[in-house]
């Protein structure tokens, strides 16, 4: 059974769940989770997980993630982004130093009112569910972390190409549509590319096309201990590799702290938690 993760270069006009069933069909493999939601208008890094390997999507989905956009001024539409009904358009007056200044005030810390068109559900409603039936409903503001924000290019007085690192929930088009407000001309999102998510790179993803031309495709497939190879690795065996494949704490001389736990045949078994000389399972990756 194929177990490992496939960075994909997500399409165009795809959904991520897309994504994931088009592999379900390539690796005949039910069990397939992918790291951060990508809309169907951005493309980039798609970090997909199958078989045990599904049990690391909670760690990967709570990294940081990298982004280049495209920042289109004078333009408010209903969806935040080009895809969208365009409501309002205005003149752009400011230049490239205007937009570096207000770019400050979206460094950090920040609070976002998430997006109409999205995926969060209000009252047991998705938002856009919502929203394509012409309603719009209060939504709670919520705190994310612009970690970097720069100005990569310009293509005209009003487009923009930026760079965000940002945390998990961050809305890229909620982003260039406060960008837009704060210049006093409005502003929607005109592309999206996802370059970083859990860690890994555009130079670690593979294209849809190239999995299928792949004789073997479980050949592309990283091992899920890559995801965690930051951490030190240990090697148990006898009475606590017993313990250990049963889900009980077992003893093992280690300093505090998380490991990568193997077997003496070098199985990736866990992520365990080492606490005065006590080992015990973060999660457990071998196959029962």
């Amino acid at each position: 059974m194929p177990n490992g993760i496939i960075v994909i270069d997500k399409p165009q006009g795809w959904t991520s769940m897309d994504v994931c069933a088009k592999l379900r069909g390539v690796f005949h493999e039910k069990r397939v989770g992918h790291a951060g939601t990508l809309d169907p208008m951005a493309t980039g890094v798609l970090p997909v997980f199958l078989g045990r390997a599904t049990r690391a999507v909670e760690f990967a989905d709570k990294s940081d993630k990298e982004y280049i956009a495209e920042l289109k001024l004078g333009v408010i539409t209903n969806t935040q982004d080009t895809s969208g009904e365009t409501l309002e358009e205005r003149p752009v007056q400011a230049g490239r130093e205007q937009l570096e200044e207000v770019l400050e005030q979206f460094r950090g810390e920040i609070l976002q009112i998430p997006p109409m068109y999205s995926a969060i559900k209000i009252n047991g409603k998705k938002l856009y569910e919502l929203a394509r039936k012409g309603r719009e409903v209060e939504r709670p503001a919520r705190a994310v972390n612009i970690k970097s924000l720069e100005i990569l290019g310009q293509q005209g007085k009003d487009l923009y190409t930026i760079k965000a690192r940002c945390t998990k929930g961050t809305y890229i088009r909620t982003l260039c549509h406060d960008i837009g407000q704060a210049m006093g001309c409005g502003g929607c999102m005109a592309s999206l590319r996802r370059t970083m998510a859990a860690g890994f790179t555009l130079e670690d993803a593979v294209t849809l096309e190239e999995i299928q031309a792949a004789a073997d495709p479980a050949a592309l497939l990283l091992p899920v201990d890559d995801y965690f190879k930051a951490l030190p690795a240990c090697t148990i065996r006898g009475k606590a590799l017993f313990r250990a494949k049963n889900g009980n704490p077992f003893l093992w001389e280690l300093p505090d702290g998380d490991y990568r736990v193997y077997g003496p045949e070098g199985e990736f078994l866990l992520l365990g938690r080492c606490e005065g000389g006590v080992v015990a399972t973060i999660k457990s990756f071998f196959e029962v």
